[in-house]
């Protein structure tokens, strides 16, 4: 029987302990504390904290202070903060290792019985105890009440489509259990957006049917104008949104905004769990400022230093104005990361879409295979990255195990001979006047491709494939959206083709569950319909009815299945070459380098990260948290190498 056991003296904390008395006092919370209203950061952090040897993995130690101005395009991208601060059950390290974050160890038995053993004395934001009481909240009266969660437990909690079981043994004990394994259930919790199978039970006691006064549950109920007391829970309860700031927190900072506002404030959560070796209580940094900014406005701020960490909204396109406003003398370095996504720009014909006869004709793998070698990816490459990124096709990356060059290639060279070709033996082989094809009832062949129009480097590649597919007798219409009615568009097969990222995860291993190349989930845009019917389990959406997606399903079915690492790659290798040969997503580039904003006074930012949202959570696997400003004396500025 496989037995393993993660334990919090590996890599991501040092094996040392330090007496409660040790731990330093926060400046910022001083006042607080000498007027009693919170207790001492020995009383505040856990008896078990995670303690950070930063020496060990390479950094400095720093100093508690300061405010990190950072810049969103959206308000409700204030949810990054929970993406950047990254406290999770379990997270990846710097070497992509799953170990204990919030959970002081967590023993595995054969991917099916887990054991999360809590921090003893560890707090919510508001110094509500954390224990096995919020996962039982969680699971009895959030994921199992029919009002709250209408389909039942998440996806997380089923292996095959079974539900596990979840009992509470002690108060710093929860125990996870399947009859099946579930081997994708750390890589989950240790995700960018993570699944919270806990809640603030304390607090949302108060909105619940269950343990609330009814009388005053009904006030509150009028008061916030909604349905009934299962809304106003769900309200409330956003543990990712991160935008209710009364809901207390695990992460390095809490909101302390409130209303509509171009400027959010965040502020050093007073219960954070991870202390430095030397006993200064983590984050670093006081406050966290984000700025809502127009998107096109973000380089041009961070040329004038108007930002202390900066990666969200810029491109490669903007690495010239950095680099100058840089040399000019501006206070920051400009870091190149390396991006972790499978491509930079990939366009997903919608096989759900609504009409039928152009639903038909994306259906037939030629076209979709045409519409890739009509795309001339030299030149995009040439004039919009100088020829750094990587052209092809979307794969796994050259850093993966799993990277293949005739996946990279498969149906990615510029030949618009054999594209036509394989369009006129569809049938496709009638023209308009003005020289389109025409579609088997007769209308020209208007191909409308929508995007969210935040990303100029996305408008002048597809202005490039406008050009190139014009020579196979189709016309590109770009249509800008905003993000989430592009979304909704999409998920509801009223879009014919979207422009997007490729899968998240460019950089696969025998660990990484194949799940997102199978039509399981809505938000790969080729396929919304069915991945609403397998997220649902068939109350929305369309079964799946074409014989290769069905074949990947199979396919991440058995890798689900099995504990064997051979086998478990054989199946990815499989599933990239049907993605290679079918191009159910087009991937044009990939690997173009991220820009980083990075304040002069700013340490222990990595000058060579990797910039990835799955996995990695952005600056989360880079540990924000660490971050910290030099004190004014110091006037060293960290040159970055050549």
């Amino acid at each position: 029987m496989l037995n393993r056991l993660l334990a919090c003296c590996l890599a991501l904390c040092c094996a040392k302990s330090l007496p409660a008395a040790t731990v330093q006092e926060s400046e910022f919370w001083s006042g607080e504390v000498s007027r009693a209203e919170l207790p001492v950061a020995a009383d505040r952090v856990p008896s078990e904290p995670l303690i950070v040897d930063l020496e060990a993995k390479g950094r400095t130690f720093g100093t508690q202070g300061g405010t990190l101005r950072t810049m969103i395009t959206r308000s409700k991208d204030i949810r990054q903060m929970v993406v950047y601060g990254y406290a999770r059950l379990v997270g990846y390290d710097a070497d992509y290792e799953i170990q204990p974050d919030l959970l002081r160890e967590i023993e595995v038995i054969d991917d099916r019985k887990f054991t999360l053993h809590l921090r003893r004395g560890h707090r919510w934001s508001d110094g509500a105890p954390f224990t096995s009481d919020d996962f039982k909240y969680w699971w009895h009266n959030v994921a199992n009440n029919l009002e709250l969660s209408p389909n039942g437990p998440p996806d997380i909690l089923r292996a095959n489509g079974v539900v596990g079981a979840m009992t509470f043994p002690d108060e710093t004990t929860v125990v996870i259990e399947w009859d099946r394994p579930n081997p994708r259930f750390l890589q989950v919790l240790a995700g960018a957006r993570p699944p919270f199978i806990y809640r603030p039970s304390s607090y949302l006691k108060q909105f619940h049917i269950d343990f609330a006064d009814t009388e005053e549950l009904a006030a509150a109920v009028r008061k916030k104008r909604v349905r009934g007391w299962a809304a106003l829970h769900n309200k409330v309860d956003n543990m990712y949104k991160f935008d209710n700031p009364a809901l207390p927190t695990l992460q390095p900072w809490m909101s302390a905004s409130t209303g509509k506002s171009s400027r959010h404030l965040f502020v050093r959560n007073p219960y954070f769990h991870r202390i430095d070796a030397r006993g200064v209580q983590l984050p670093y940094i006081d406050v966290v400022e984000m700025t809502v900014v127009g998107s096109g406005l973000v380089a041009a701020k961070s040329n004038a230093g108007e930002t202390d960490l900066q990666a969200r909204g810029l491109d490669f396109r903007d690495v010239s104005i950095l680099k100058k406003g840089e040399s000019d003398g501006s206070p920051y370095r400009t870091f190149l990361w390396a991006n972790g996504a499978a491509s930079q720009i990939a366009i997903y014909p919608n096989l759900n879409f609504a009409d039928p006869v152009w639903r038909e004709v994306m259906r037939d793998v030629r076209f979709r295979r045409a519409l890739s070698m009509g795309i001339d990816r030299r030149m995009i490459n040439r004039a919009l990255y100088f020829g750094l990124a990587k052209e092809g096709g979307m794969t796994a990356l050259a850093r993966s195990p799993f990277f293949d060059a005739g996946n990279l290639s498969a149906w990615a060279l510029h030949d618009p001979v054999a594209a036509n070709k394989m369009l006129d033996e569809m049938g496709l082989d009638q023209r308009s006047p003005a020289g389109l094809r025409l579609l088997p009832d007769g209308r020209p062949m208007e191909f409308v491709v929508e995007t969210a129009g935040e990303r100029q480097e996305v408008g002048n590649a597809m202005a490039i494939i406008a050009d190139t597919w014009r020579d196979l007798g189709i016309k590109l219409v770009l249509r800008p959206l905003d993000r989430d009615i592009l979304r909704n568009r999409v998920y509801a097969g009223v879009s014919m083709a979207a422009v997007w990222f490729g899968w998240d995860n460019g950089l696969p291993q025998t660990f990484t569950p194949p799940e997102y190349l199978a039509p399981m989930h809505q938000e790969f845009f080729a396929w919304p319909k069915w991945g609403q019917y397998m997220q649902t389990r068939g109350a929305a959406g369309e079964p799946v009815d074409m014989p290769e997606a069905k074949r990947l399903i199979d396919l991440w079915h058995a890798w689900e299945k099995t504990a064997n690492d051979t086998e478990r790659a054989k199946i990815w290798r499989s599933m990239l070459a049907i993605h290679a040969d079918q191009q159910y997503g087009i991937g044009i580039l990939a690997e173009a380098p991220q820009p980083v904003v990075v304040s002069d006074s700013l340490r222990n930012v990595p000058e060579f990260g990797k910039w990835a949202w799955e996995p990695g959570a952005h600056f989360g696997i880079h540990r924000m948290d660490e971050f910290y400003f030099a004190p004014s004396n110091d006037q060293t500025r960290l040159e970055t190498k050549p």
